[in-house]
């Protein structure tokens, strides 16, 4: 990947794009299996329809959530990365270029009340550039980040449901400490159909920064 090259960007258009998601659900709910829909109602009609609607309303109801969850971003962090992220040293924002295209994001920005403690976020691969060494070229961005400035850690959450997505942290060398389950996205309103058809597990990775120190030093 000679050609992808990582840089500071202060200008959101691009960025927000980047920051996008594909909606997801993992609660099943039980009348989406027509077997037991058809026990349930004894309807041949019924066990026809209903799993059609209830996955119509997962996918209704998880596109909701997300899409309000990027309307939000827009209005907070990612409506002014230069505001955000590039006004001070504990925080920064970059993007990957590849052949002249935006590809990818990611955020690092130190937590309040925790000292010696980075966040890393707002990451976003573009689909077509994934498994292709772009997220693992911005994990480690942010990694540089933190070990120039002394930070003892760094921290990430996220409600990926790709296992290729926990790969790429694994493979940076974080370990997951925690899963909440039912998480609830910043900036929903929780009504009673978002909760039934869009809930989701919310991974919470850390890593060490004296023991990725260690293991780089001895790689070398």
């Amino acid at each position: 990947m000679t050609s992808l090259r990582l840089r500071e960007c202060p200008s959101p258009s691009s960025t927000v794009r980047g920051a996008q998601q594909e909606p997801s659900s993992c609660f099943l709910v039980p009348f989406s299996d027509p077997v037991v829909c058809c026990i349930a109602t004894k309807s041949f009609l019924l066990t026809c329809w209903v799993p059609l609607a209830v996955l119509c309303a997962r996918y209704y109801y998880s596109r909701k959530v997300v899409l309000g969850y990027l309307e939000r971003a827009k209005l907070t962090d990612m409506g002014d990365i230069e505001g955000h992220y590039m006004k001070t040293p504990d925080s920064c924002l970059w993007v990957a270029v590849l052949e002249g295209s935006v590809v990818g994001v990611v955020a690092a920005c130190a937590l309040r009340g925790e000292a010696g403690t980075v966040e890393l976020h707002r990451m976003s691969v573009d689909r077509h550039c994934r498994q292709r060494g772009v997220g693992v070229a911005l994990g480690r961005k942010v990694l540089q980040f933190a070990a120039d400035r002394g930070y003892l850690s760094v921290v990430l959450g996220t409600t990926a449901y790709s296992p290729v997505a926990h790969q790429l942290y694994q493979t940076l060398g974080f370990r997951c400490v925690g899963v909440t389950k039912g998480y609830a996205t910043p900036g929903v309103s929780r009504s009673v159909p978002e909760q039934l058809f869009y809930r989701v597990s919310h991974h919470h990775y850390l890593m060490d920064m004296t023991v990725h120190k260690t293991n780089t030093h001895s790689q070398h």
